[in-house]
């Protein structure tokens, strides 16, 4: 064996270098060498910075400022001098990415003038025209954020706040309109009684221009005259009173445009927090005014409909209190947001945010990740990556009523519907973000590392929804990781070698990317001279897919990059490729659980591909008849027929729609179209249960979707059925 393999070998097996070939990287600013093109992301476009509109509702409340521009320049494309437009628009929205990466921050509209003033000479005129003409067209306005380690909590809390707002409108023209029905009754009540009709009130509601004309003592008189004493009974009028307390005393819902005061001008809640311990306190503190709240509600609308019976109503409401807030009456109330650094919780934080998660209770947390590398706790050297974050996503998502997505940051823009939907949900939430501000990447922006995170599997992004459906498979989504079907995701590198010939290879950014990236790690790598490149290195992917068994014949390496993108090869040591095989495992996990790769789906389709065989050997025709044996005489009377209870089979007229039931895979495919038409039979396989219960349309799209071909779908039952000559048609191959 050679000495500079031996020596390789060596680095990979105890981590350091015995001879002198190796290279330490320690001193070299080196980067994966697919992040050769994102050297400049002010130069780029892409999802970041990110525009939190201030009247965008729903998936609007988050703009890419890259979507906005593109946007306005489309709505000017039959504009004059379109092209010159487009020029002027992506100069302004780059020279506003190259504000952002000095450090400039504020509003869209504070960088757009801050970029246009940069711009802007005297001597180019149609520059400005240009800039002012976009900036009518694009109106939009918001906080300006990029992706750092300020972004997560922004972004959370800016939708958060608008779901909020969405959510709350409801509940405070509700009580506006409740007080003023209950003061309209009282007022009513008032006018109608000897108070209300004296003199003094009489003159003073009739105002002092006719105050000479008129004798208020005598049309007091009269008017008192045949009224009634007391119109309102006293007990009504009493528990109208509390109820107009209780409505403009409450602090839940700012009302009358204010976004901090209550109905009579108290302070309004908050219901932001830093921490766990404060959000539960306060829950429980606000929770019997909740329910008092929530009982006001309820009464006021009786007695505004005038539906309100006190035999049947005191009694019930009277039951009403304490902690006993109903679930509908929960979810009309504001949403707690818990803000939480991963770094900062204490064991007793932890708790705390297990209590809320497993109470149900109506909060959303953000738990804030910046490093996902953790140091073995048995001291060996080996890293754990991502090990806590992944088990506070797990532990959440086994309760089974918490929403949880994890996620790096760099991809929430892509993730803003999930996001909404997550704070939208009637339950606990939990949002596992990696910012990527490690502070241990050097120069990296935070973007390519949280990114890297997650095209790594360090940190996959994976949602757990609840109310999406009732089994597993409708409810737990990883579609949203890059090329989440395999086990890294592959990209293409070109370079040029030494014979300034260009190369073009296909490369897997592993978990071993992702720890290159981190100069905690650098004692890990080793750069090989370009003299020591041979056969005997094998590309990181490759390697954590056969792990040797013994002592290595060859050693994993890694591309990486200089400061001026010259490549470099280096070697990697065992602990690494460790946790990259776990990593690596894990991903497998995760995939399975998201419907990739499922073994027990694969297990179940290959039995029923062998027994499907299996009859079509005995069975070619499908017709029941054996075949018989080459060697077997020719039977002397009526050939045997073997079918189902030993009965020959009856041939289907084509007409009529009909499932080959023996041959059915329990895909699902049909009765997810309709599981009214279609069900199972004792053995778990589709048969037609109703024909009445669903469309012919419906039956052509089950035959098209089955997986093995055995819905046939016959004739329409229904001639007139909307699109029949079309459903005909598409059912011709099935018949």
């Amino acid at each position: 064996m050679k000495t500079a393999h031996q020596s390789h070998v060596a680095f990979y097996l105890i981590g350091r270098q015995v001879t002198a070939e190796p290279d330490s990287t320690r001193d070299l600013d080196l980067r994966p060498a697919l992040f050769a093109g994102f050297r400049k992301l002010a130069k780029l476009r892409y999802d970041f910075p990110l525009v939190l509109s201030r009247d965008g509702q729903g998936d609007a409340a988050v703009r890419s400022l890259t979507h906005l521009f593109d946007d306005a320049i489309e709505a000017n494309r039959e504009g004059p001098a379109w092209d010159h437009l487009r020029n002027h628009a992506l100069r302004l929205e780059q020279e506003i990415r190259l504000l952002l990466a000095e450090g400039a921050t504020g509003t869209l509209s504070t960088l757009w003038s801050m970029a246009t003033n940069r711009l802007s000479t005297s001597a180019d005129g149609p520059l400005r025209d240009n800039l002012k003409r976009l900036r009518m067209i694009l109106k939009s306005d918001g906080m300006v954020v990029d992706c750092d380690k300020a972004m997560p909590a922004r972004l959370i809390e800016h939708v958060w706040r608008a779901v909020q707002e969405e959510k709350n409108r409801t509940s405070r023209a509700k009580i506006e309109r409740l007080i003023l029905k209950l003061s309209d009754i009282l007022r009513a009540d008032y006018v109608g009684s000897v108070a209300g009709r004296s003199a003094a009130n009489l003159k003073a509601s009739l105002g002092s221009v006719h105050a000479d004309v008129f004798d208020f003592a005598i049309m007091s008189r009269l008017l008192t005259s045949g009224s009634r004493q007391n119109s309102l009974p006293k007990t009504r009028s009493q528990r109208i009173r509390w109820l107009l307390s209780v409505l403009r005393s409450q602090r839940f819902f700012p009302v009358n445009g204010e976004t901090n005061k209550g109905p009579d001008g108290a302070q309004a809640y908050s219901f932001i927090f830093e921490n766990c311990a404060a959000a539960l306190d306060s829950y429980r503190k606000r929770l019997p005014k909740a329910v008092e709240l929530a009982k006001a509600i309820a009464m006021a609308e009786l007695e505004s409909e005038g539906e309100y019976s006190e035999p049947r109503h005191d009694p019930l409401f009277a039951a009403v209190g304490g902690n006993d807030l109903d679930p509908r009456d929960a979810s009309s109330f504001p949403d707690y947001l818990v803000c939480l650094d991963a770094a900062e919780m204490s064991p007793s934080e932890k708790d705390g945010l297990a209590n809320i998660l497993g109470a149900g209770l109506p909060m959303k947390i953000l738990v804030q990740t910046d490093d996902l590398l953790e140091k073995s706790p048995v001291g060996d050297g080996s890293f754990a990556v991502g090990l806590r974050a992944r088990q506070l996503a797990s532990s959440a998502i086994a309760l089974g009523g918490v929403y949880v997505l994890q996620s790096s940051s760099a991809s929430l823009f892509r993730l803003r519907d999930r996001i909404h939907r997550g704070l939208s949900y009637g339950g606990p939430a939990l949002f596992s973000i990696f910012s990527g501000a490690t502070g241990n990447a050097g120069d990296l922006p935070a973007y390519l590392v949280a990114a890297g995170a997650t095209e790594s599997r360090a940190f996959p992004v994976s949602v757990y929804d609840p109310s999406a459906g009732p089994d597993w498979a409708s409810r737990f989504c990883i579609k949203d990781n890059p090329q989440a079907d395999v086990d890294w995701p592959v990209h293409n590198l070109a370079f040029e070698d030494e014979a300034h010939q260009r190369i073009s290879e296909t490369v897997a950014f592993t978990l071993v990317d992702f720890l290159a990236c981190d100069r905690r790690c650098a004692g890990n790598f080793a750069r090989m001279p370009r003299s020591e490149w041979n056969n005997d290195l094998v590309p990181v992917a490759d390697y954590v897919a056969d792990m040797p068994k013994s002592v290595p014949e060859s050693v994993p390496y890694l591309f990486m990059i200089d400061p001026d993108d010259r490549l470099h090869k280096l070697i990697i040591d065992g602990k690494l490729i460790q946790a990259a095989l776990r990593c690596a495992e894990m991903w497998h996990s995760l995939q399975e659980l998201g419907g990739i790769h499922n073994s027990h789906a694969v297990r179940l389709l290959d039995q029923e591909r062998k027994s499907w065989e299996a009859r079509l050997r005995s069975d070619p025709d499908g017709c029941g008849n054996r075949v018989a044996s080459a060697e077997a005489p020719p039977a002397s009377g009526p050939p045997e027929v073997v079918g189902k209870d030993d009965e020959p089979e009856v041939e289907r007229p084509t007409d009529e729609p009909y499932i080959e039931t023996p041959r059915c895979t329990t895909c699902n495919e049909c009765t997810q179209i309709n599981d009214k038409m279609f069900s199972y039979n004792a053995d778990k396989q589709a048969i037609i249960a109703n024909l009445d219960a669903g469309t012919y349309r419906q039956l052509v799209e089950a035959a098209e979707s089955c997986q093995v071909s055995i819905i046939h779908p016959g004739r329409p039952q229904n001639p007139g059925e909307p699109g029949i000559e079309e459903l005909t048609k598409r059912a011709e191959p099935f018949l």
